[in-house]
């Protein structure tokens, strides 16, 4: 017996749900990518982003996905031989350093625990001790999607600058733009990449990738540089070269109308609405770990992602097994678990486009494949969410 019959529900840290005007805005021919309208779209876009961003700085779009945008952000700022720090508190800075050394760079990990963000002052005593200056560049991200930790992108500027280090500070946005503040120039941050997929709603093919004055400096005797990815290039007249050739059309129509979305609804109310869906799932995962056989993978609250819950299922119980019932049974797809989590545990996405019903529907999906499957759990799980919605949302 299934109840999988039906429209599925993603709760996926990517792709996320694309809204249904988002679609319905790709559906249409191709057009001239040299004149009219197209050129308004690319525009109106490179007009947006930066907003979203919060940067006064400039904004290149690439037909890739995020770990494009990562290369993208390091050739365009390093050289041969340059070391570069990533920041570990999960997998995604590891795998950005790691594009990073197959480029030709040297990388140095700052060691950190996947369940607690990243520690501004081990940060401030390494760069301290780099007195000659070697590392050029910090690689950061603002929300590590395996393990859900939410990183103080401004205390670890804080740090850099206490240190006097002239590092570059790189930031990965990609699980947290459009879902939580992102302040670009006030916070510091250099360079900073994100990808379509996630809180800007849009089918995953787009990478950004936003660079202050600083970075552009730089990169103007970078020597990782290559076609591509090249920002010089991308800044010429002609409309091809923003894309380096043929404009992924499609894509950026489901952009533009994600933007406007976004933009409707105002950043502000955008950061509320995901606040408090990640309250609802942290207060129903709480009631969840009472009995022991689950627990939230971020111990510290103020560590915990607006967008992205990771949940540990301990020995002797079945991550795998919930993940399938989830699926199989009711239709509802949950995140697995990644990196030092894999078998070990899953995500709840409530990122981009989503609400309250699709969110209290995956929970009570989680809830009952918890008691089908027999792991022990404290009831009343998806009362909790319920309780803090309506007391957030006052009538």
């Amino acid at each position: 017996m299934t109840l999988q019959n039906g429209r599925q529900s993603l709760a996926l840290p990517g792709p996320t749900t694309i809204p249904d005007e988002v679609l319905s805005a790709m559906h249409r021919p191709a057009m001239d990518i040299y004149a009219g309208e197209m050129i308004g779209v690319t525009d109106s876009c490179l007009a947006d982003l930066p907003g979203i961003f919060g940067t006064e700085g400039r904004v290149y779009i690439y037909a890739a996905n995020g770990h494009g945008a990562w290369e993208a952000a390091l050739t365009n700022t390093l050289s041969r031989g340059d070391t570069v720090l990533a920041l570990e508190s999960g997998r995604f800075a590891i795998m950005w350093g790691e594009t990073a050394k197959m480029l030709g760079v040297n990388v140095e990990v700052l060691a950190g625990d996947d369940r607690r963000a990243v520690d501004p002052a081990a940060l401030e005593a390494r760069l301290r001790e780099d007195k000659a200056g070697t590392i050029k560049a910090v690689l950061a991200v603002q929300i590590d999607t395996s393990t859900s930790v939410l990183n103080d992108i401004p205390a670890i500027r804080k740090a850099m600058n206490a240190a006097g280090h002239g590092a570059l500070l790189l930031v990965d946005a990609i699980a947290s733009l459009g879902t939580m503040p992102f302040e670009m120039d006030n916070w510091g941050v250099d360079v900073a990449v994100t990808g379509s997929q996630k809180g800007l709603m849009t089918p995953p093919g787009l990478g950004f990738v936003a660079a202050n004055a600083k970075a552009r400096d730089i990169h103007e005797t970078a020597d990782l540089r290559t076609r591509y990815w090249d920002w010089t290039f991308r800044e010429g007249n002609l409309h091809y070269q923003k894309y380096c050739g043929t404009p992924p059309e499609h894509l950026l129509f489901g952009l533009r109308k994600a933007l406007d979305m976004l933009l409707a609804e105002g950043l502000p109310g955008a950061f509320e609405r995901h606040r408090i869906l990640a309250g609802a799932t942290q207060r129903a995962i709480a009631r969840w770990a009472e009995a022991g056989a689950i627990e939230m993978n971020i111990t510290d609250p103020a560590h915990r992602a607006p967008s992205v819950t990771t949940v540990i299922v301990n020995e002797p119980h079945d991550a795998e097994a919930l993940l399938a019932y989830c699926n199989e049974k009711c239709g509802v797809v949950l995140g697995i678990g990644i990196g030092a989590l894999d078998g070990r545990a899953f995500r709840i996405a409530h990122m981009g486009h989503v609400n309250a019903p699709m969110l209290l529907g995956t929970l009570g999906v989680v809830e009952t494949a918890l008691k089908a499957l027999n792991i022990p759990h404290g009831s009343g799980g998806v009362q909790a969410a319920i309780d803090w919605i309506a007391g957030e949302v006052p009538a």
